[in-house]
């Protein structure tokens, strides 16, 4: 299908899949967005790919687990790629995705605390969970390395620098497992970078994703309510403004 003459955004099709609401959130969905044409209006559109993440971010946040911007801002305009702005409301960059990553990376996620890490390490099916000897951490940046060599290899340029369709067909050769890597494949780096996005854009602001509650209200989640005591029972729907654990009152 033509998406440019059949007019469907990125987010059109996030909603119409179920994926924004929240209902489908693990398998290979999300992966098929890559290279889906975007169809923004005038002025939307980041043609040179270079909304850099670090040059307008919140004063009380900062880098835990990447030691350059230049790495952070890869990672930033991959996840853009993945969950890009669009009419309907910010991307992942608006939604502070790639510091939530960071966050997450500089943690027990991207120590793989909570994995059994011993070996034998062979390539096992989808259902059987983690199988790479190296952790969270360790593939990610081998990731974001690789995505660096592949648009100097091809372009000529650095990731950041490229056409969105540029980066779109290296995304791609990712998730297809067309790019070597070392004890993953670029597959399985792919899939951790999705997962985390949508993870980034859709928790409690407290982990510095969700940036606003954005996220949150473009699916119509309220979030983490108090009680709903007073309108369990009633038979006119009740729409609440999404809360924050951090804002929640404990009085």
């Amino acid at each position: 299908m033509d998406s440019k003459k059949q007019g469907v955004s990125r987010r059109e099709f996030l909603k119409t899949t179920g994926i924004a609401t929240g209902t489908l959130i693990g398998g290979g969905i999300i992966g098929g967005l890559v290279g889906y044409n975007v169809n923004k209006s005038p002025g939307k559109e980041n043609k040179t790919g270079n909304n850099h993440q670090g040059q307008n971010h919140e004063l009380n946040v900062g880098l835990k687990f990447f030691k350059t911007m230049a790495s952070f801002n890869i990672l930033a305009q991959a996840t853009e790629r993945i969950l890009p702005e669009d009419e309907l409301g910010p991307g992942a960059i608006g939604l502070g995705v790639p510091y939530f990553i960071d966050n997450q990376l500089a943690g027990a996620y991207g120590m793989n605390a909570k994995e059994y890490m011993q070996g034998p390490f062979e390539d096992g099916a989808v259902t059987q969970g983690y199988q790479s000897r190296l952790t969270r951490a360790e593939i990610f940046d081998q990731g974001i390395a690789k995505l660096e060599e592949e648009a100097q290899s091809r372009y000529q340029k650095g990731f950041v620098e490229l056409e969105p369709e540029q980066m779109d067909e290296i995304l791609t050769a990712f998730q297809k497992g067309e790019v070597a890597m070392m004890a993953v494949t670029s597959s399985f780096f792919f899939t951790l970078l999705r997962q985390a996005t949508l993870e980034g854009a859709y928790c409690d602001p407290i982990y510095n994703g969700n940036k606003n509650m954005e996220g949150w209200k473009m699916k119509g989640f309220p979030g983490h309510q108090f009680s709903y005591a007073k309108e369990i029972e009633s038979k006119e729907f009740v729409k609440y403004e999404p809360q924050s654990i951090s804002s929640m009152s404990h009085s």
